[in-house]
């Protein structure tokens, strides 16, 4: 069993310029039940399913699976809302890889980062265009946000 310890940040768009590699992502829920999601996702040449359990403070089970291209695209076909569409940057920050999102299609606009630690009191400097954490302000989470895309909100920020 994998354990996920992750924490998530909003970026500030007038001060994060694109940097590192790229990489283009789909990803979909097959389910989004609240102890637990699977996602099939298609990240540049590669295809995943993931399975993730409802966190505890910022660690939970992650269980992730390279699966043939072809079934995530047909897996993808079943999924039950828009799948996400977002490019990832891959940036190294202070010797930590962040995995920065610029969405697009329903959720363009909003552009979070994210950071995993090897433990849950880790301690990491922020970079300047990072503006607020929202680890676990569920709205962030992608799953939330297939079913309640970010152009839809009444408030974006």
């Amino acid at each position: 069993m994998a354990k996920e310890i992750e924490r998530k940040f909003i970026v500030d768009k007038n001060m994060w310029q694109p940097t590192g590699k790229i990489v283009p992502i789909r990803q979909g829920y097959l389910s989004t039940d609240p102890e637990r999601t699977i996602r099939v996702r298609i990240a540049g040449e590669d295809a995943f399913l993931t399975i993730k359990s409802k966190g505890t403070g910022i660690s939970r089970d992650e269980y992730e699976y390279k699966i043939p291209y072809s079934d995530a695209g047909n897996l993808l076909q079943m999924v039950a809302y828009p799948p996400i569409v977002k490019i990832r940057y891959k940036t190294v920050f202070e010797g930590k890889l962040w995995d920065v999102d610029v969405f697009s299609g329903e959720n363009e606009g909003l552009i979070l980062a994210e950071v995993e630690l090897n433990s849950e009191d880790e301690v990491i400097t922020l970079p300047k265009w990072i503006k607020y954490e929202v680890t676990n302000d569920a709205r962030f989470f992608n799953s939330y946000l297939t079913a309640h895309p970010y152009k839809q909100w009444e408030e974006n920020l």
